[in-house]
């Protein structure tokens, strides 16, 4: 597997810029030098993230989503064996 990351990824199956092998290998995002957890989906290059807004859903029960403009920096986390 490469070790650089896609300029857009999204967590959600339905996408097109899904991508599972990646997402289960463990993908970190700092937002403007902040580091993120609830990240739906991000756009390196056009500077925006997803993020979860609460516990709404749409109609098709889907999370609601806010997009944030800023740098985002997504990278690698480290396996749980080497954290430790």
């Amino acid at each position: 597997m490469t070790d650089t990351l896609p300029d857009r990824l999204s967590t959600n199956p339905r996408s097109p810029h899904h991508n599972a092998e990646l997402l289960e290998r463990g993908i970190g995002i700092r937002f403007n030098g902040v580091e993120k957890t609830n990240v739906e989906e991000y756009c390196v290059s056009e500077g925006w993230v997803r993020v979860a807004a609460g516990k709404s859903l749409d109609r098709h029960g889907q999370p609601m989503t806010i997009k944030l403009s800023g740098k985002v920096e997504p990278y690698f986390r480290p396996p749980e064996d080497e954290a430790k």
